[in-house]
């Protein structure tokens, strides 16, 4: 972490703006992405002085624009440097003007009001005293203007994304997608960030979180947005948890595949034990249903450990058998755990079929049908190790 920047004498707030001339580091670097926001920017660039003022450092303010109204010129009036990202999005704007911010500390927000940059000090002050790597203003823990945020995002979308990264990355926010953060250079760039789109503000928790940084919350005031939202409710809330899915094949394809592979297991037990456990006569189709979910749960985790090894996801996967599988599996290993069911399901299949050859008409048992699965599975774990063996030889130096 860096260590605490030295205060200036508060003046004029423009005159603590480093002009991108300057060979000066400031202490601070604001970046707003923009989209139309004529309405707005001056409000905001004004904030963001104010805050550079009651703090006393330097600072630039970095207008990351894709407008096509008086957006741009507005922002330049008021001080800020304004630049044009030579891509489309959300999150290529935050990471484009990433590329050109020079501050010790990086703080990004809307430039639509939503966020008051004249709160910053207290989240500043976690990060410059090494409190924390990245402060987030909570706006569900804070207050909020009436009509600043749907019902829908309040009380269902904003709490349930929230839930989903708390429990698949390990961290204990109450706002995962506020947009008004302020991490230290340092920090920022250990993140990597990929995305372009929305999903950008849960890459860059996910990242920190992985990464082992430390996240602190501040309640914040959320106000009412100033001209015409540009957010997607469904659109955009699909794509946070798909990008969260994906990055956790944990939860994506290991649990799945324990959770039916157990339950095939399960009925395959109790119709062996013949109802004496359950009390149940289960019959032929709960066999069936029994072999259908082991191959599922068959592939399923080959996905899991597929997508570890190719994918490379944020959140690594931790079950022993995937991390077997990705750090230590051989194809031979494969090969013999194949072999090994074929011949099970292979030595009973043919001994009924040389019983029919000669005429003994058998009916079809459930002992058939678990040997059927067992050549099934057998065939397919020969044929997924020499896949996986592909993959780990072209990922291999």
């Amino acid at each position: 972490m860096s260590e605490p920047s030295s205060r200036q004498a508060p003046r004029d707030a423009d005159s603590l703006l480093v002009p991108q001339e300057s060979e000066a580091t400031p202490t601070i670097s604001f970046v707003m992405p923009t989209m139309n926001e004529e309405g707005a920017i001056a409000e905001c660039i004004e904030w963001a002085k104010s805050a550079l003022l009651e703090l006393g450092v330097t600072g630039e303010i970095v207008v990351s624009d894709s407008s096509t109204d008086r957006t741009p010129k507005i922002a330049r009036e008021h001080g800020a440097r304004v630049i044009t990202p030579d891509g489309r999005g959300y999150g290529y704007a935050y990471r484009y003007a990433f590329e050109h911010v020079r501050g010790e500390y990086v703080v990004i927000g809307d430039a639509d009001t939503t966020y008051d940059f004249r709160e910053l000090p207290e989240l500043f002050a976690l990060v410059e005293s090494g409190e924390a790597d990245m402060a987030m203003g909570s706006r569900l823990n804070g207050d909020m203007e009436t009509g600043a945020m749907p019902a829908l995002h309040r009380y269902v979308g904003n709490p349930l994304l929230t839930k989903f990264l708390n429990v698949f990355y390990g961290t204990n926010i109450s706002d995962a997608h506020s947009g008004f953060r302020v991490i230290s250079r340092d920090a920022l760039e250990q993140l990597d960030l990929r995305t372009d789109g929305m999903e950008f503000a849960s890459e860059m928790i996910m990242k920190a979180a992985s990464a082992g940084l430390e996240i602190r919350e501040v309640p914040i005031t959320y106000r009412e947005r100033t001209g015409d939202a540009t957010l997607e409710s469904f659109r955009d809330g699909w794509r946070h948890v798909r990008f969260m899915l994906i990055n956790a094949p944990d939860y994506l394809f290991t649990i799945p595949a324990v959770l039916t592979g157990g339950t095939g297991l399960g009925l395959l037990g109790a119709v062996a034990a013949d109802g004496a456990i359950t009390g149940l006569d289960l019959g032929a189709r709960a066999v069936v249903l029994g072999c259908l979910l082991l191959i599922v749960a068959h592939q399923t985790a080959v996905l899991a450990t597929t997508s570890a090894i190719v994918a490379n996801p944020i959140r690594k996967p931790s079950d022993p058998v995937t991390r077997f599988v990705t750090e230590r599996f051989r194809l031979e290993h494969g090969l013999a755990l194949g072999t090994g069911l074929l011949l099970v399901g292979g030595s009973y299949t043919l001994v009924n079929a040389v019983g029919w050859l000669n005429g003994n008409s058998v009916p079809l048992s459930d002992v058939d049908t678990v040997a059927f699965t067992l050549l099934v599975l057998g065939v397919l774990t020969v044929f997924d190790s020499f896949f996986l063996s592909v993959l780990g030889e072209r990922d291999s130096p």
